[in-house]
């Protein structure tokens, strides 16, 4: 199979240049081809394509858009699934990207009372729990996890994929739960990261999978939110509940969790994978349960293999697009801003525990309920993030469609960044101040919620565009962009209490907050004024027809119409 956008050898000339579109081009792949820049509006298509093409394009229900991918006429394409049957598969992706982190923050709930249960500091528990489940979080998404899951998956499927990490996850969440000591205890929480991240990059594949492109940024939202929130749901549930009960009773509700998306997976999960480019395919050799069944557990999978991406592609994706300017430009963002800003949002959910369990003058001295109960603030947050970005993202990508005539430009996703870092900045700020001068508990709600905001604002974003550079490798990108962010933020906890006590935490928060506005800085507008020209064939020639058109997003205008 050909990775054309990686290479992007096959997009040949941009859209506005003579004779770049046939009149026999297939239609179904198209969207790959010329990745970053898709024609919405109808009057516009007919203009750019010709009519002949023009009158083969399939719109959407009102006729006002075009639709990328193009659905095929087949009805077991996702594209072409009941709006029902899409959001049951979202709802299960979106609770399954909730179990990785939610498992992480159980730890944060059970500090004090781990201490305690294996005669210990809450500081070598942070380390155990924190420092090391990151990095084996790290080293998964480098390769043996995240990045793995994904050459599974462009051989074999979402689904199988999906099945098996999350037994193995559930397995040995469940040996936490029983653990007899600290060491079997720090194994298992280590174990359960390394293979219970997939959902976390199996999303991308199936909101792509399933929506055509002008929806994708709003069902993006959706399931970004499960991972956002989640490490904010175990501290608030079952700090709690540790208060009254044991610790090993929080991680065994967290199994019954785990086994709870284990069971929708099973029952109502559907494979989403649609070999669209790919002509000639057997038709299936089984149907109904024993289809599904098949599906499940790989079988399926295996049998189509030979009509996927070899071994030497799936595994070569990854390294191929990284090194592509605005892609690495993205991953420098989320290494360095993305990961700090969703990492040290992570970061401060420890540390936050921390502070706010300490006795004065250190900390706050809350009780476990009270602690617990801090930790709506982030939910409630994310929550507004998600509103926001619901409709943010969507009048973007209206407003920018029809300043370009009815062409999108995936730079355009871009612009929620600036939204997004002031208010990280305004939010870490005023929670390093609030925890340096003991500033009342609502200006703590204030600066961790306007921080967890951002985090939600700009997580959607930097997904959002990364997946409409190169929409045939959405887990890749996935996995860059988790390994990135768990590369740059889960250790956070570490070094964040150390350095807030040392030198007060105004100086570790303002100094984070700073280091994100200069990636920001550094890399988002630079992306949005050269983006269009680093998607260009890499042999467009200056002075060619192509690299005429090449006009920075920042400044477009109508007057680049194609005439």
């Amino acid at each position: 199979m050909s990775e054309s956008s990686v290479n992007e050898k096959d997009a040949v000339l941009p859209a506005d240049a003579p004779g770049a579109i046939s009149p026999d081009i297939d239609l179904s792949t198209y969207h790959e081809r010329r990745a970053g820049r898709l024609v919405l509006d109808p009057t516009e298509a007919q203009i750019e394509f010709g009519d002949k093409v023009a009158s083969r394009l399939k719109l959407s229900p009102d006729g006002k858009t075009v639709l990328w991918p193009q659905p095929t006429d087949d009805p077991e394409d996702p594209q072409n699934w009941s709006e029902w049957r899409k959001t049951v598969q979202l709802a299960i992706i979106t609770l399954a990207a909730v179990v990785p982190d939610f498992d992480s923050g159980i730890g944060i709930a059970s500090i004090f009372a781990l201490a305690e249960q294996y005669d210990t500091t809450t500081g070598v528990i942070n380390n155990l729990t924190s420092k090391y489940v990151s990095l084996l979080q790290s080293v998964s998404a480098i390769g043996w996890g995240s990045l793995f899951a994904v050459m599974l998956m462009r051989r074999y499927g979402r689904l199988p994929v999906l099945f098996w990490s999350q037994v193995l996850a559930l397995g040995f969440l469940v040996g936490c739960t029983f653990a007899p000591n600290l060491s079997t205890f720090a194994a298992m929480r280590c174990l359960t990261a390394f293979f219970g991240t997939c959902p976390q990059v199996t999303g991308l594949y199936v909101v792509t999978d399933m929506y055509p492109f002008h929806r994708q940024a709003r069902k993006l939202n959706i399931w970004t939110m499960g991972f956002v929130i989640s490490p904010f749901l175990s501290p608030f549930a079952f700090g709690f509940l540790v208060a009254r009960a044991s610790w090993r009773w929080t991680y065994g509700i967290g199994s019954m969790y785990g086994a709870f998306v284990l069971f929708l997976i099973v029952f109502f999960a559907r494979e989403t994978m649609y070999d669209r480019g790919v002509r000639g395919l057997p038709p299936p050799s089984s149907s109904g349960l024993r289809y599904h069944v098949e599906t499940l557990v790989g079988i399926t999978g295996m049998k189509m293999a030979k009509y996927r991406a070899t071994w030497q592609e799936a595994i070569s994706a990854p390294f191929k697009l990284v090194w592509r300017p605005h892609l690495l430009g993205i991953v420098i963002f989320e290494a360095g801003a993305q990961a700090l800003l969703f990492g040290f949002g992570i970061g401060i959910n420890v540390t936050n525990a921390v502070f706010l369990g300490s006795p004065p003058p250190e900390g706050y001295g809350f009780s476990q309920y009270a602690i617990a109960g801090a930790y709506a603030t982030p939910m409630v947050a994310v929550l507004i993030g998600e509103l926001i970005g619901h409709f943010a993202n969507d009048a973007i990508m209206h407003f920018t469609t029809r300043r370009n005539n009815g062409v999108f430009e995936a730079e355009s996703r871009l612009w929620a960044c600036y939204i997004a870092v002031p208010l990280y900045i305004c939010g870490f700020v005023v929670l390093g101040a609030t925890f340096q001068n003991h500033l009342s508990v609502g200006a703590l709600v204030m600066g961790w919620g306007i921080a967890e905001v951002a985090i939600m604002v700009n997580t959607v974003a930097v997904y959002a565009y990364a997946n409409d550079c190169f929409p045939k490798h959405q887990g890749e990108i996935s996995a860059l962009l988790n390994l990135a962010r768990t590369l740059g933020g889960f250790s956070v906890a570490y070094f964040q209490v150390p350095w807030a006590t040392k030198h007060g935490a105004l100086q570790t928060f303002g100094c984070e907050a700073a280091v994100v506005a200069g990636l920001f800085l550094l890399t988002v507008p630079t992306i949005q004024l050269t983006g269009r020209t680093l998607r260009a064939p890499p042999l467009t020639q200056p002075g060619s027809s192509s690299s005429r058109n090449l006009v920075p997003v920042i400044v477009n205008s109508k007057n680049q119409r194609r005439q």
